[in-house]
């Protein structure tokens, strides 16, 4: 700014007030300073301007884990609705440590002026380490499970309704026995999963089943389809609910190579709805997750928040995308 000053022959004063579009310039000043300012190329230092007034016109993420496996979609959902509120995204990582390790993160953030920041978290480890986190600036969580501070906000898609909502269209069809192949039970999603598998068995007379550990990818699927089969002469259980449809593909595989046919030997149905899964031989019956409405919904509660709103709880309700992969048992 004194270099744009000293090429036009005015004050730094001067030059920050045509920065500014003040009205107290003379157009004949405005026009030298523009000029200046063509001529060096001066960009205004966002940065500077930012821990000056506090105010950076930027929201930070944290992405808190290392399963976000719909990740990109969320991120677009976040850009999308900080873009049309005026804000640019500032992006940071935590990959677990000590609580002052995500501290040390956040702070990091809060130095460079984010007037907000959403966590992106995927496992418990996260909500521990957030419990007693002071930023000073609003802050949410994102795909989360609960964590124990009042001044933190929360967005999250309804894992455990999902599952209700899987593992009922299955018992309605008149399956008895629902196998359960869970996530990594490390995470949030995989455990409330669970928690809806078990709750809708619960709610039917007579209604059981089986859970088998996994870990989120088709090798696990594959590899608990095998064992499902090998286990049982007499044909597998009639109908899985896989936990994510990476998962279900992984069963869909290891049953075409055994000669189990899918929905006549075995009903199954997978979770989160990513592309491809309606182009599957069958169709995949799965349950729908809107990632880009969890991410714009997220930044809608942070500018809530930094209007002086409380913090709040916030659940988004998935859909049962019911395709060809599911039918009555034969058996």
């Amino acid at each position: 700014m004194v270099d744009v000053a000293r090429e036009a022959g005015v004050s730094h004063v001067t030059v920050s007030r045509v920065l500014n579009g003040h009205p107290s310039v003379r157009p004949e000043t405005r026009a030298r300073v523009e000029a200046a300012i063509e001529k060096l190329g001066y960009r205004r230092n966002s940065v500077a301007r930012a821990l000056k007034s506090r105010r950076s016109s930027t929201i930070g993420v944290v992405l808190a884990g290392a399963e976000l496996y719909e990740l990109p979609r969320i991120l677009r959902g976040v850009q999308s609705a900080a873009q049309r509120a005026g804000y640019w995204v500032n992006l940071a990582s935590w990959q677990g440590g000590t609580t002052l390790d995500l501290a040390e993160t956040l702070q990091r953030l809060t130095d460079q002026a984010v007037e907000a920041i959403a966590v992106i978290a995927d496992r418990p480890m996260v909500a521990d380490a957030l419990a007693d986190i002071v930023t000073g600036v609003p802050m949410t969580v994102v795909m989360s499970g609960n964590v124990p501070n009042p001044d933190l906000g929360f967005v999250e898609l309804d894992q455990e309704l999902g599952a209700r909502l899987a593992v009922r269209h299955l018992l309605e069809l008149g399956h008895r026995q629902v196998i359960h192949l869970t996530g990594a039970l490390r995470t949030f999603d995989a455990r409330a999963r669970v928690d809806g598998w078990r709750a809708a068995l619960e709610e039917a007379p007579q209604a059981g089943g089986e859970l088998l550990e996994g870990d989120f990818t088709g090798n696990s699927g594959y590899r608990l389809a095998n064992y499902l089969v090998t286990r049982h002469a007499d044909g597998p259980p009639t109908a899985i609910f896989a936990g994510n449809d990476q998962m279900a593909m992984g069963v869909l595989a290891a049953f075409a190579e055994l000669g189990v046919k899918v929905p006549r030997d075995v009903s199954l149905v997978g979770f989160d709805d990513i592309a491809g899964t309606a182009y599957l031989v069958p169709a995949l019956t799965t349950v729908r997750q809107d990632f880009v409405s969890l991410g714009e919904r997220s930044i809608e509660q942070l500018l809530r928040m930094m209007r002086g709103e409380a913090a709040s709880s916030e659940r988004i309700a998935p859909e049962l995308v019911i395709r060809r992969s599911t039918a009555p048992p034969r058996r």
